[in-house]
């Protein structure tokens, strides 16, 4: 018993559901990791693709699993000043990251992993909450009838 009077011991439990503010963070900072993984690969001459399974059905009728690459667009661009330009996407919308403001200018190819990290960390905190919401709520939008 030596071993758990060491622990500093709680009363919390584990919550059954997420809000949905915190389902659209981790949403998009999955997105914005693959991001990552994206210009890491692109930084090393290298070729960064996913896999997911895909369920296809046979001439038999037979429903089997194949691994598929995943196709992951990327989110920077070159900018009609010739500079390096970060937009970010929730779903098919970019968000608008300040008044006005839809890209993040980045200096060379070697920043980018470092602002798409400072992005990702600014999405766990909660800053971008409310455009989030909003590309959300835009996106529901479209599935009303």
């Amino acid at each position: 018993m030596t071993g758990l009077t060491a622990l500093k011991l709680t009363a919390t439990q584990k919550p059954l559901q997420q809000s949905q503010t915190q389902q659209r963070r981790n949403k998009l900072a999955k997105r914005l990791w693959e991001q990552i993984e994206l210009a890491k690969a692109q930084a090393t001459g290298s070729v960064y693709a996913p896999i997911k399974y895909k369920t296809i059905t046979n001439a038999d009728g037979v429903r089997k699993q194949v691994e598929v690459h995943k196709r992951v667009k990327q989110w920077w661009f070159v900018a009609d000043n010739g500079k390096l330009a970060l937009s970010v996407r929730y779903g098919t919308k970019v968000l608008e990251l300040a008044k006005g403001k839809w890209a993040v200018e980045v200096s060379t190819d070697k920043d980018l992993v470092s602002v798409l990290e400072t992005i990702k960390t600014a999405v766990l905190e909660g800053e971008l909450d409310t455009q989030i919401d909003a590309a959300a709520n835009k996106l529901r939008a479209g599935f009303i009838k």
